[in-house]
């Protein structure tokens, strides 16, 4: 689970970790700032052009990366247009997307390491309240690479219903994605074990 990293170098790959993840917090507030459809828009294919510059392989995982969001533009898109706002839902979808393509972004050019040793300066002070700021860290930047992980699992696990049965899966899924969880838990555990542990 810790090989989201693309294997193959990019320019931005050679960016200082810090200054990608500032740069994603900085790119949110201000696509939130945005209210006009078409600029969002914009917003979104310069994202993809920027993907598209980095390589088809990275364009290609980064819109793989995006296919979980598809429920809730589902509901989104059904709930505005029981309200008639077409161009609010609009907004919504394409900031969603946007946010979540451009944290895809940093998220496969960035090394696990990196990201966890600046995770680690920006906690370093909780360590004086008695608060174990290296597995905050550590927490933290293992969410950020279990989400698309086990959404690959799920989708695994549906793809192999729907060889066995035309019904949806609905809750049936539940059992064997907690299962999933816990497997890659469990591996991450083994991992951490046999580095020492998260100290």
């Amino acid at each position: 689970m810790l090989t989201l990293t693309s294997p193959r170098e990019t320019p931005l790959h050679g960016w200082p970790a810090g200054v990608k993840l500032a740069g994603l917090c900085l790119f949110t507030l201000a696509l939130f700032q945005l209210t006009a459809p078409l600029w969002l828009v914009g917003v979104a294919v310069a994202l993809a052009l920027g993907h598209l510059a980095l390589g088809r392989d990275i364009a290609a995982a980064g819109f793989g990366l995006l296919r979980p969001l598809w429920p809730f533009a589902l509901i989104v898109t059904v709930w505005h247009l029981i309200l008639h706002d077409p161009s609010g839902g609009a907004v919504i979808l394409l900031r969603m997307g946007s946010a979540v393509a451009a944290a895809n972004l940093v998220t496969m050019t960035t090394r696990l390491s990196d990201m966890l040793a600046v995770l680690m300066r920006l906690v370093a002070p909780l360590s004086r309240l008695g608060l174990p700021g290296d597995r905050i860290a550590l927490a933290v930047a293992l969410v950020i690479r279990f989400i698309p992980v086990l959404s690959d699992r799920i989708a695994l696990i549906r793809s192999a219903w729907f060889a066995r049965s035309l019904r949806p899966p609905g809750w049936r899924l539940l059992v064997p994605a907690a299962l999933a969880a816990l497997d890659e838990a469990e591996h991450v555990a083994e991992s951490l074990r046999a580095r020492g542990g998260a100290g």
